[in-house]
């Protein structure tokens, strides 16, 4: 291969890097997926997912450090990104906790009906009480970012009692009204509150 041909092959290698991972994570999301609604979350080992996959057991951390949880939920990184994006990026005429209503209008249990795999996820993640709490302790590990983005966005102080406890609220929301018959019900019930506890926010 000549230099250029070198040069002009390059700018491609970090996108078929990029694409493998995805392959791979897709691959082992998709096995642990489908051994735990065969078996059960407990009854399942991390080996067992990597084997399915075809994939080495070193491999599978270093994708999914959080272990078995993480396969199935993706990690707070993302979450906690999404979540300030959506309030800093939200359209004109927006209030913070509007745009926060729609974020998570569009997650997990309150989302528009995906199909049967979906379904099955949400069911899987309420009924197991470890995937549950994992999925909590996400949400909830995005309350310093939270309340420094509703902060910057109000003019207010960061450390402001009144902002924290907002955070947490908005926070505990997808454990508290995603298990809820109606989860969507739940979710607008519960802004419907927050909206006259903290006007102007």
């Amino acid at each position: 291969m000549t230099r250029m041909d070198k040069a002009a092959a390059e700018p491609d290698v970090p996108g078929r890097r990029e694409r493998k991972k995805a392959a791979t994570r897709r691959a082992l999301a998709d096995a642990a997926l489908r051994l735990f609604l065969e078996r059960g979350f407990d009854q399942v080992k991390v080996a067992e997912i990597a084997e399915a996959a075809d994939t080495a057991l070193a491999t599978l951390f270093v994708h999914f450090p959080g272990g078995k949880e993480a396969l199935i939920l993706e990690d707070g990184a993302e979450r906690e990104a999404a979540l300030t994006r959506a309030v800093r990026e939200r359209p004109q005429g927006w209030s913070v906790l509007e745009a926060l209503h729609r974020f998570l209008a569009c997650r997990g249990p309150f989302a528009p009906d995906r199909g049967p795999e979906h379904r099955q996820k949400i069911r899987l993640v309420i009924a197991t009480p470890a995937l549950r709490a994992y999925a909590r302790s996400l949400w909830t590990g995005c309350e310093e970012a939270l309340a420094r983005v509703i902060a910057e966005e109000c003019g207010r102080d960061a450390d402001e009692v009144s902002l924290r406890i907002l955070a947490r609220y908005v926070l505990e929301l997808p454990d508290l009204a995603g298990a809820r018959p109606d989860p969507r019900a739940a979710l607008d019930l519960a802004f419907a509150h927050l909206k006259r506890g903290w006007p102007g926010i």
